[in-house]
């Protein structure tokens, strides 16, 4: 579905909710080889004797794997000007090889600018659930969108 909304099409408590992505073992070493080779990630033997008793996916990976989930839903790409930043990341229990994911997101907040009216922030939470319906992540980002009056061509 295309959404492409806008900052002034946000309200607080608002909910969207993206459709899931499956990682596979694979998937989930090849990201760590290259980026987190930490051994519970690229060494199965390693990883059984963690406490993780196996492979588990990088939480950098869960998150990158949440933002383009979030980026497919279209929710806010045609206005995105960005981000200052993230605040209250958590990774609350590990994603295992063939768990599915998917991000449910809840309007915290919008502001338009006082200096710079074609544009304000959205801050938004995101919570990365499992196939069982287990939070395996939240994270919190304040967007930087632009306004419908200065964007849309409707």
């Amino acid at each position: 579905m295309t959404r492409d909304l806008w900052l002034d099409d946000f309200r607080p408590g608002q909910r969207f909710r993206t459709a899931g992505a499956t990682l596979s073992e694979g998937q989930i070493m090849a990201f760590a080889f290259e980026w987190d080779p930490q051994p519970f990630h690229i060494d199965k033997l390693a990883a059984a004797e963690s406490p993780y008793g196996g492979i588990i996916a990088s939480g950098f990976h869960t998150l990158l794997v949440a933002f383009r989930l979030i980026l497919q839903e279209r929710i806010f790409n045609a206005a995105s000007m960005g981000s200052p930043g993230m605040e209250e990341i958590r990774w609350l229990l590990p994603v295992r090889p063939d768990d599915t994911l998917h991000v449910e997101a809840e309007v915290l907040e919008v502001r338009p600018s006082k200096s710079r009216p074609d544009r304000g922030t959205a801050r938004i939470a995101y919570a990365v659930s499992n196939q069982h319906g287990e939070t395996v992540m939240t994270f919190i980002i304040r967007h930087i969108l632009r306004r419908a009056a200065t964007g849309r061509s409707d």
